[in-house]
């Protein structure tokens, strides 16, 4: 599968992308992220202090509050500027194609050779092999095989044909054989590579409601520390004057409660961290989704798929292969499987469909022993849908003519009555086990007796199981729906190992199962390429329509496949999954980095009872200074570098994603607390420590 282009960098982009991190700077812009916004006016206040008072220390905290700011608006330009690159990829294969229009209300069909881009929602055209299709449509006439690998990067054609659930077709792909008349379904710029262009650009992303709610907890937690921080500079001032009644001459003077000081507390305890981080992670979420060739329509259904706990799949195309093939041969009694194998051989040469060519191959396999007539003396019966059978009649010199059938257990019954043809008690026992394990049957018979059964089964994909049984540990219950009949349902369901089963389900039966789930609690997702799969796609919360699939299905899905792989959606978990991961492991970080923060900055403020390392006598707060830190100056711009800094840190942490592991939530939730929370808390002890002693070191402060 051919990936959507996530490398496109160059000297440009990168400019452009410092560039975008200024053009952030707008207040128009940062409104839209109050703890960068207030970080900024922070920085803004801590210059303007810096102006009329003039000193090392103050324009030192000026530019690194500037740089925070400046690394968070670089961190979602990143993410941005990848998706403008993926979308300029994806420019560069669009070009003006042209199109034959069909005139419908003339007798004679006439066509008209026009600019795609001139073409509307409901017009019809023709393409021919070699034509590349002008826009998305849904086949109305015709059948054709499409290269659809501009778009999916397979390089297999597949065939679109009119009247079914594989009518859908894209713009941009190709016509390889056949003809095709096709009635669009878009018009300009509603394209499936129109909406991929938009979305990757994250132009009109959405915040998900946890994103929301994350954010009205941010947002509410820096209101809180502003009035604090302000609160604070009184109690602050307070201490100064006691101080200096205290301090002897000899003494330096505490720092002050300038504005640089109190904006480097604040923007210190906000969580400016996650805060610079959230947008980017939500971008990426999407952008992960676009490597697998995924659309989402908006976050919320990326997020969504974090929260899934039923999932509803169907079985053909799903979890089987969607083709019966030929998984073993039944020999009647007295008949050798080698001879039951060459019969059935012979009697599929002329059956080009999968279900014949795999009865060859197994034959094949089987036994390679026997030597095929001439081709001059075999005469093919085609299958057809009356006599429900087909075979083949052999010539031989001086001898009369063999004929050997397969077909359906009754057709054959009643070819063997009519030919007088001994049969099978054995064989009929046979084919009934074969239909209650969910396989068809095809019996083969020749001149003289019933020779056994071909057991075509509709296979079970390999692995899988294996995939069920990740997805049940991570409590997600997994629900085939089908139009089978019960006993094939059961037989493919228990193979498959899925939880649960409906069978011979009718389009009203997938609704009121998903909403019956959904009244109990359960977040739902569903699979479906189908007209009839349409109402399901729209209720779920995680609707997965197939590329390849109607136009109905597309509109109703908050997802498009652009591969038409349905267990496709089981990746679709795990990005949302690890986006969730991702945001709380990165909440919990900062959060858990801010505590260093406070014994950093808080006793430096009170400088009066605060003493360093170097000082004495040592005042009351000497005790919190457990970092041994040189300075109430040094504490302070280590604590603000460290800030600045962490953000860049974790940016491709943001990008990449937390490692998505099948572990229940419970194991998660303590893994993640003891890996970022404890390392939220340990990280910055460390890296303020280090920061203050190069610091001191240089001669900065």
């Amino acid at each position: 599968m051919r990936k959507i282009n996530t490398h496109i960098w160059n000297r440009e982009l990168i400019l452009s992308l410092i560039q975008m991190s200024f053009l952030k700077l707008d207040p128009r812009t940062l409104i839209y992220n109050p703890v960068i916004f207030v970080t900024a006016a922070g920085a803004l206040l801590a210059t303007l202090e810096t102006l009329t008072n003039f000193s090392s220390f103050n324009i030192q905290i000026s530019l690194w509050l500037w740089f925070t700011v400046l690394f968070a608006n670089f961190s979602e330009a990143l993410v941005e500027g990848k998706g403008k690159a993926q979308a300029a990829s994806l420019r560069k294969g669009k070009s003006t194609l042209k199109a034959k229009l069909i005139e419908l209300h003339t007798s004679s069909r006439r066509e008209i050779l026009v600019d795609a881009e001139e073409l509307v929602k409901g017009d019809h055209v023709i393409c021919r092999a070699g034509d590349t299709i002008p826009m998305d449509g849904d086949v109305v006439e015709g059948v054709a095989s499409v290269d659809e690998s501009a778009i999916t990067g397979e390089s297999a054609p597949v065939i679109r044909e009119s009247g079914g659930d594989r009518s859908g077709v894209t713009g941009g792909t190709m016509v390889k054989s056949d003809w095709i008349i096709i009635k669009i379904t878009s018009n300009r710029g509603e394209s499936v590579v129109d909406k991929m262009i938009a979305l990757i650009e994250g132009a009109k992303r959405q915040k998900t409601p946890n994103e929301i709610a994350l954010s009205l907890v941010l947002n509410g937690l820096t209101v809180v520390l502003i009035c604090v921080v302000i609160n604070l500079k009184y109690f602050g001032n307070y201490s100064i004057q006691e101080s200096q009644k205290l301090l002897s001459s000899s003494l330096p003077l505490p720092l002050s409660l300038s504005l640089p000081v109190l904006a480097s507390l604040l923007v210190c305890l906000i969580p400016t961290t996650i805060g610079g981080l959230l947008s980017a992670i939500g971008i990426s979420g999407m952008n992960r989704l676009l490597k697998s060739n995924v659309i989402a329509k908006s976050g919320r259904a990326v997020e969504a798929a974090g929260d899934i706990s039923v999932l509803l799949l169907d079985k053909t195309g799903t979890i089987t292969y969607g083709n019966r093939q030929a998984y073993e041969l039944l020999p009647a009694e007295g008949v050798s499987l080698p001879e039951l194998a060459y019969a059935a051989h012979l009697a599929s040469l002329a059956d080009e469909t999968p279900e014949g060519k795999s009865i060859v191959e197994l034959c094949l396999a089987i036994s390679c022993s026997y030597t095929l007539p001439k081709s001059n003396l075999l005469l093919f019966v085609p299958f057809t849908a009356e006599t429900r059978m087909s075979g083949i009649d052999i010539k031989t010199e001086n001898l009369p003519k063999q004929s050997i059938r397969k077909g359906a257990l009754e057709a054959i019954l009643k070819y063997a009555d009519k030919h007088g043809i001994a049969q099978s008690e054995e064989v009929r026992k046979q084919a009934r086990r074969v239909s209650e394990q969910g396989g068809t049957p095809l019996v083969v018979v020749n001149d003289q007796k019933t020779l056994g059964v071909i057991h075509l089964k509709d296979i079970v994909k390999e692995g899988i199981k294996e995939k069920f049984a990740e997805l049940r540990k991570i409590g997600i219950k997994t629900i085939m729906i089908t139009g089978d009949n019960p006993l094939t349902a059961a037989s493919i369901a228990k193979e498959a190992g899925v939880d649960d089963y409906i069978a011979e389900a009718t389009p009203e039966d997938k609704l009121k199962k998903i909403r019956e789930e959904q009244k109990k609690g359960h977040m739902v997702a569903m699979t479906g390429d189908g007209t009839n799969d349409a109402p399901a796609l729209a209720q779920a919360d995680v609707g997965l329509a197939m590329n390849m699939g109607t136009q109905a299905a597309k509109e109703a899905g908050n997802m498009v496949d652009l591969d038409s792989d349905p267990t496709k959606l089981m990746n679709v978990v795990e990005v949302g999954k690890q986006l969730l991961m991702t945001r709380g492991a990165l909440t919990t970080f900062s959060f858990a980095n801010d505590i260093a923060k406070y014994f950093a900055i808080l006793p430096a403020m009170f400088a009066a009872v605060y003493a360093t390392s170097n000082s004495t006598p040592f005042g009351p707060l000497s005790i919190m200074n457990i970092m041994q830190l040189s300075s109430p100056e040094s504490s302070i711009l280590s604590a603000v570098i460290f800030n600045a800094l962490i953000i860049v840190a974790l940016t491709p942490l943001a990008l990449k994603g937390v490692q998505y592991q099948n572990l229940p939530t419970e194991l998660l939730l303590k893994k993640n607390l003891l890996l970022y929370g404890v390392g939220g808390v340990v990280a910055p002890f460390v890296g303020i420590k280090l920061i203050d002693l190069f610091i001191t070191t240089i001669g900065l402060i």
